[in-house]
């Protein structure tokens, strides 16, 4: 991200960028900043867009040889073409030939990097994964946006946001919209007002989907996997927080057995201490060896999708079905 910040600031361009990753929100306010830095808001003759698949590849070779008209720059912009996913040889042949008056940005949610495509723009261009971003990051962001609009929040109240909206930039600047409207004039957020307001959503489902598989509730468990799907969350990032979500229960597990307090369980997984309580009672309904067992079966099902073995959605329905078939004890 920072590569693609300074390319603006310097106005020194990749001539081909990838914009990729399940972070919505970033991939479109890049692809925002790239536009507004390359052409001017008016120049309908020097910006080009396409999207979906069946794009032809030689098309967009002879826009790019095109010359520039009254401009420095030839901008041409392609999102969810399935290039990435199903490699196209042409544009990854012609990558290295891109002219210096022309800037390609795609933007794609299904990417093989294994592929010459993907190898080609991280030889002579710039790929750029955005992918969710840590708290640690996602914070400093969110004060930014309640500064501009003269509010505030406490640190604990903060926390409380983060548990409901999950780590979707797109979801929280969504709640935060709908927060700061709720308040007006006060400028205070509080507790109150983000129970009132804010949606509890990917990570309330998945704890509620491990609660429901400890319980052998299949229906409920694939209901709220659906509910996910509907969200848009894509299979690969359900697979990684189910795998991260049992190796915190098994973490709390062991450290609540070797007689440590909330304060430092908390201290040791990054959780909040708040949050401690609920996490053993879900901890409790758990062997250890089946949370080990779960997270190496998780770890399995993404070798198994990104080797085209299965398909990713069926793969992770496949794991939940057969974990709320599974003893769950010794």
């Amino acid at each position: 991200m920072q590569t693609i910040a300074n390319d603006i600031k310097t106005r020194s361009f990749h001539h081909i960028y990838l914009l990729y990753g399940e972070e919505s929100y970033l991939k479109r306010s890049y692809k925002t900043q790239l536009k507004q830095a390359l052409i001017r808001p008016d120049d309908t003759m020097n910006f080009h867009c396409f999207e979906g698949k069946g794009i032809n590849p030689k098309e967009i070779i002879d826009l790019a040889e095109t010359i520039p008209f009254l401009a420095d720059f030839r901008l041409i912009l392609i999102e969810n073409s399935g290039f990435f996913k199903n490699n196209c040889e042409e544009l990854a042949a012609y990558t290295k030939e891109i002219p210096k008056t022309c800037v390609i940005v795609f933007l794609e949610n299904e990417v093989d990097r294994r592929g010459k495509f993907f190898k080609a723009v991280k030889q002579f261009g710039h790929p750029a994964e955005l992918s969710r971003q840590p708290e640690k990051k996602l914070i400093p962001w969110i004060l930014s946006l309640l500064k501009k609009e003269g509010k505030k929040i406490t640190e604990a109240n903060m926390q409380l946001f983060l548990t409901k909206t999950g780590t979707d930039m797109e979801q929280i600047a969504s709640e935060l919209e709908k927060l700061i409207c709720y308040i007006y004039p006060r400028e205070i957020i509080t507790a109150e007002d983000i129970e009132a307001v804010c949606c509890e959503q990917t990570t309330g489902k998945i704890f509620d989907m491990i609660t429901a598989i400890s319980e052998k509730q299949a229906k409920k468990a694939l209901t709220l996997y659906y509910d996910l799907l509907l969200l848009k969350e894509p299979p690969m990032r359900i697979l990684f927080l189910l795998t991260r979500q049992f190796n915190l229960l098994m973490q709390i597990k062991e450290l609540s057995t070797a007689y440590y307090d909330n304060a430092a369980i908390a201290k040791r997984t990054g959780l909040k201490p708040f949050l401690i309580g609920k996490y053993q009672t879900q901890a409790k309904r758990f062997s250890i060896p089946i949370l080990r067992k779960a997270i190496q079966d998780c770890i399995e099902t993404e070798e198994a999708v990104k080797t085209g073995q299965i398909p990713d959605r069926l793969g992770v329905e496949l794991l939940i079905i057969s974990y709320s078939q599974t003893p769950i004890f010794h």
